[in-house]
């Protein structure tokens, strides 16, 4: 007869989906993690999840709305930290470009860049064009 202990170790690594979004970098704070599974914009293999201590395992696929953006991973493996963004793109394997608006096409453990910062551009070049 084995063990708790003895029979969770033969199964595959697994960890709170909160925790991972977290780690993974998809998400800034693990209550937005979780306010996103509550929200229902997260689906492991097809299925709806509503509570953020769900479980995820390596191979599961991850479907996720962020900000009108479709996302689909599978779990590489469970994150031992939340550590830089080239330690968390390790931890998914993108499984299709985003659909929709948003971060066209990058990688999400890579920050936006700052819509605000475009526009303050744009104003200070039309700026200048106008003294000229």
């Amino acid at each position: 007869m084995t063990s708790a202990r003895e029979h969770s170790a033969t199964l595959a690594p697994q960890q709170r989906l909160d925790k991972w979004l977290w780690f993974a970098r998809i998400v800034k704070s693990r209550t937005l993690a979780a306010q996103l599974v509550q929200d229902g914009k997260v689906r492991i293999n097809r299925a709806k999840v509503a509570k953020p201590a769900q479980t995820v395992r390596p191979n599961d696929v991850l479907t996720i709305v962020i900000r009108g953006s479709v996302h689909v991973l599978r779990v590489v493996a469970p994150g031992a930290r939340r550590g830089p963004p080239a330690e968390a793109r390790l931890l998914y394997e993108p499984l299709s470009p985003p659909i929709g608006p948003g971060r066209q096409g990058r990688n999400l453990a890579e920050p936006a860049p700052s819509a605000g910062l475009a526009m303050a551009r744009d104003r200070r070049r039309r700026g200048h064009s106008d003294h000229e």
